[in-house]
C-alpha cells in the first residue's frame, strides 16, 4: 500500500473526526489515517460527535450512520442546521438505497461500505481533504478580496481628493463622494457627463489639451492646475491639481486597441488654500501690510520695467519721492496706532490722485514713492504733485482728533534726471530734501546743482565723524540773567563747529545732518561732558551757583543708556545735579511714552532740572504739565519778538507766565533784544531773561569776565 503525496495533500494541516459506536472500528481507522500524518480525533457515538463538532473545527468527518443514541443522519442534520462546513464521508454497513440517498442529500462527499477497503478509504479521504483545502483556500482568498475591496472603497470614498474615471468619450463613469462635499456637485448628475462640465470657462482650452495629452500611450502620470467652476451661482471657484493616468491597454505596436478617445483614471486635489497661502506670502514679499501698497522691492521691479519700456518707446517717466510733513508730531502726540491709521488714510487719498497705470508704494516709515510711466513732460508730473499736495492738506479725522499734515515731494524725470533705477530714486530723494530745507509742504524738480549739494552733505557727514574725535566743536554760552538779583543766573550751552576748510559753521548748517545720521547722540554726549567740565571750573572761581542749560536731541533721550550716560557724566566731572537743566522739546513729552517719562522722572529725582524749550510752539496742555517732571518753561523767542507791535503776542506771554506761576514752574524768556521787551517782562514778574540784550553766545571766559562785576545795571 503506497502513501499519498504528502506535499500535495498537506496532511499535517488537515483535521479528521472519526464517529462510530464501535471502539475497534475507531481504533483501526485512527491508526490507518495517522500513518498518513493526518490529525485524527475520535467520537464514540453520535452525541460525542456533536459535542466535538460544537467546540472544535474539523476539515473532514468519517461518520457511521447506524449508532444507538444519535444516528449519523442526525449528526449530518446538526451540521446542516449549524452551517458547519466540515466535509463528510459516510463509512457504514447500511447499504440501502434510501440510506445512501439520504446521506448524499445531507451533503456527504462519498459513501463507503463496511468493511472498508483501506486503499479505497485513504484515496477517498485524500481526495476529500484536497477538495476541502482548496475550498478553504478559495474562501480565504475571496474573504481577502472582499476585505480589500471594502478597504479600497473606504479609501476612495474617504480620500481627501476627488477620484474619477473617464470613459472613451471623456465622460465620467465613476466619481467618489468627495465631489459632493468639496464642490456640492451631485455625483449622480455628473455621471455620463464630459469632464469639461466642471472646468471653469477660462481653463477649458488648457484642460482639453491636457486630457488629450494624458490619454496617449506611455504618457505616464501628468498633472495640471485647473480652476473648477462652482455648482451653484455666486460661489467662488476653487483651484485643483488634476493628475491623470491612461488605463487603456496597448497592442504590440504601442497604440491603443480602441479607436475611442479616453479611458483615464484621475484624481483632483483641492489646492485652493495652498494657492491662497502662496498668494499671501507673495503679497507679503511685495506689499506693505499696513497700507496694502506695493513695497520698495515691487516698486523697484516696476520701475525697472518702466525704464526698459521708456527706452524702447523713447518716452519719459517720472519718479516722485513723497515725505509727509508733521507726521512725527502726530505720531508722537497721539500714539503709534493713530499714526498707522493716518498712513492708511494718506495712502487711500494718494491713490485717488493717480492714474490706473501708475505705481504708488510705501517706501518706508512716512515715505512714499510714485512711478508715473509715460509722462509727456515735467509739467505733467508737477500737476500731479500739486493735486497730491492739495489733497494732503485737507484734514484727516482720527477718532476725535482732526489733524493736518503736509508733504514734501521730490521729482526726478527720466532720462533728464538719471537713466537708472537707483539714480532716479536717489535724485528724487535729494529733491525732496531740498523742499524740506526750504520750508516743507511743496514740490521740487531735481537739478544737477542739487547733486552737488547732496555730495557736500555727505562729505559734511563724513567730516563730522572726524570732528568729534578731533574735538573741532566749540561750545558757546549765552547768559541767562536774574533781573531781580541783577546777577548772572546761568548759561545755555550752544554748539559751533570750527571746520578746518569751511570755517565756523552755525548749528543750522550741521545739526540736521547730525540728526539724520544719528551722530547727534555722540555730539550731545561730547557737548555735555565738555560743558560740565568748563562750568565746573567757574564754580570754583567766583560763580559757585552758575547753572548750565543744554538742549538734548530726542534721539539721545530714546536711548536705553540715556539716564546712565547723564549721571555718569555728572559723576566724572563732579558736577552738582541741581545746577544742570536739560532742555527738551514739547513733542518729546507729548509722545506720552512711559519709558521716556520714567527716564525724566529718574533724572528729576536725582536733582536734575527739566525744561521745555521753545514752549508754546507745540501742543502742550495743562494736563500734561501737571503730571510731567517739568521745572522750567522757556518762552519761545517768537512770542517775545513782537511784544511791542501787537497785543496778541503780549497776551500769550502773559498767559504762559500766569500758568507757570499757578503750577509753580520757573520761567525763562528767550530772545529779549530791547528795553521795551524787558520792561514788559519785568511788569509780568518774569525774572530770568535770555537774549541779545544781555549778550550773544560767546566763550565762557567772556561771559564770566562781563558778569564778574556786580551789580549788573538793568
Amino acid at each position: 500500500m503506497s502513501r499519498p503525496n504528502q506535499s500535495l495533500d498537506n496532511n499535517a494541516n488537515a483535521r479528521i473526526l472519526l464517529a462510530d459506536d464501535e471502539p475497534r472500528m475507531l481504533d483501526s481507522l485512527r491508526v490507518l489515517l495517522e500513518l498518513y500524518d493526518y490529525q485524527v480525533d475520535t467520537a464514540l457515538g453520535g452525541q460525542a460527535a456533536i459535542d466535538k463538532l460544537s467546540t472544535e473545527q474539523f476539515d473532514l468527518i468519517l461518520l457511521d450512520l447506524k449508532m444507538p443514541d444519535i444516528s449519523g443522519h442526525d449528526v449530518m442534520q446538526f451540521m446542516s442546521n449549524n452551517n458547519l462546513e466540515t466535509m463528510t464521508i459516510v463509512v457504514s454497513g447500511e447499504t440501502s438505497l434510501d440510506d445512501i440517498s439520504k446521506a448524499l442529500k445531507h451533503g456527504a462527499y462519498d459513501y463507503l461500505k463496511k468493511p472498508y477497503i483501506p486503499e479505497e478509504l485513504t484515496s477517498t479521504v485524500s481526495n476529500a481533504i484536497r477538495k476541502k483545502l482548496l475550498e478553504n483556500s478559495n474562501q480565504a482568498m475571496q474573504e481577502r478580496l472582499n476585505r480589500s475591496e471594502k478597504l479600497h472603497r473606504f479609501i476612495v470614498n474617504n480620500s481627501p481628493d476627488v477620484i474619477f474615471i473617464l470613459d472613451h468619450q471623456g465622460n465620467f463613469s465613476f466619481l467618489n463622494s468627495k465631489i459632493e462635499s468639496l464642490l456640492n456637485y451631485p455625483k449622480g448628475q455628473l455621471l455620463g457627463k464630459n469632464f469639461s462640465a466642471i472646468v471653469d470657462a477660462k481653463d477649458q482650452e488648457k484642460s482639453q489639451f491636457f486630457f488629450e495629452q494624458a490619454s496617449t500611450p506611455h504618457s505616464g502620470i501628468q498633472s495640471i492646475e485647473l480652476e473648477i467652476a462652482p455648482f451653484s451661482p455666486g460661489q467662488n471657484s476653487r483651484h485643483f491639481e488634476v493628475s491623470l493616468w491612461p488605463i487603456d491597454e496597448v497592442n504590440d505596436k504601442g497604440t491603443l486597441n480602441t479607436s475611442q478617445r479616453y479611458r483615464i483614471y484621475g484624481t483632483a486635489r483641492d489646492i485652493s488654500e495652498k494657492m491662497e497661502a502662496e498668494a499671501f506670502i507673495n503679497f507679503q514679499a511685495y506689499h506693505d501690510l499696513l497700507t496694502r501698497l506695493p513695497n520698495r522691492s515691487l516698486f523697484k521691479d516696476r520701475l525697472s520695467v518702466a525704464i526698459t519700456q521708456s527706452q524702447r518707446n523713447n518716452t519719459k517717466l517720472a519718479v516722485m519721492f513723497i515725505d509727509l510733513d508733521r507726521f512725527k508730531i502726530i505720531n508722537d502726540s497721539l500714539g503709534h496706532t493713530a499714526g498707522d491709521r493716518l498712513l492708511q488714510a494718506v495712502s487711500l487719498r494718494l491713490q485717488g490722485c493717480i492714474r490706473k497705470g501708475d505705481t504708488l508704494s510705501r517706501f518706508g516709515g512716512d515715505e512714499f514713492t510714485l512711478l508715473l510711466p509715460d509722462v509727456k513732460n515735467s509739467k505733467a508730473a508737477t500737476q500731479i504733485a500739486d493735486k497730491i499736495l492739495s489733497d494732503i492738506k485737507k484734514p484727516f479725522q482720527l477718532g476725535k482728533h482732526e489733524v493736518y499734515i503736509g508733504a514734501s515731494i521730490g521729482i526726478a524725470i527720466y532720462p533728464n534726471c538719471g537713466d537708472s533705477m537707483d539714480e532716479l530714486i536717489k535724485n528724487a530723494d535729494i529733491a525732496m530734501y531740498r523742499v524740506k530745507k526750504t520750508g516743507k509742504d511743496g514740490h521740487q524738480l531735481f537739478t544737477n546743482e542739487m547733486r552737488s549739494a547732496s555730495t557736500e552733505q555727505l562729505m559734511l557727514e563724513q567730516d563730522m565723524r572726524k570732528a568729534i574725535d578731533q574735538d573741532q566743536f566749540e561750545i558757546c554760552y549765552q547768559p541767562q540773567v536774574n533781573i531781580k538779583t541783577e546777577k548772572l543766573y546761568g548759561v545755555e550751552a550752544l554748539i559751533r563747529w570750527n571746520h578746518p576748510k569751511l570755517g565756523r559753521l552755525s548749528p543750522a548748517e550741521f545739526i540736521p545732518i547730525a540728526e539724520e545720521s544719528h551722530l547727534i547722540v555722540e555730539l550731545d554726549k561730547h557737548t555735555l561732558q565738555k560743558a560740565c567740565q568748563e562750568i565746573r571750573h567757574y564754580h570754583k572761581t567766583g560763580f559757585p551757583d552758575l547753572r548750565l542749560g543744554m538742549n538734548l536731541s530726542p534721539l539721545m533721550i530714546e536711548r536705553d543708556s540715556f539716564v546712565n550716560d547723564i549721571i555718569d557724566t555728572l559723576n566724572q566731572q563732579d558736577f552738582p545735579p541741581h545746577l544742570l537743566e536739560l532742555e527738551i522739546t514739547e513733542n518729546v513729552l507729548m509722545s506720552d511714552r512711559p519709558d521716556i517719562i520714567n527716564k525724566l522722572k529718574t533724572l528729576n529725582e536725582q536733582g536734575i532740572n527739566i525744561a521745555i524749550d521753545d514752549f508754546g510752539t507745540g501742543y502742550s496742555s495743562l494736563s500734561y504739565l501737571q503730571h510731567l517732571p517739568v521745572n522750567t518753561l522757556k518762552i519761545d523767542r517768537s512770542f517775545i519778538r513782537d511784544i511791542k507791535n501787537t497785543e496778541d503776542e503780549a497776551c500769550i506771554v502773559n498767559a504762559i507766565i500766569s500758568m507757570a506761576k499757578g503750577l509753580k514752574i520757573s520761567i525763562v524768556a528767550e530772545g529779549v533784544e530791547n528795553q521795551e521787551q524787558l520792561n514788559y517782562l519785568k511788569a509780568l514778574d518774569c525774572t530770568i531773561i535770555q537774549g541779545f540784550l544781555f549778550g550773544q553766545a560767546t566763550q565762557l571766559v567772556n561771559v564770566a569776565e562781563r558778569y564778574s562785576k556786580e551789580p549788573i545795571k538793568i
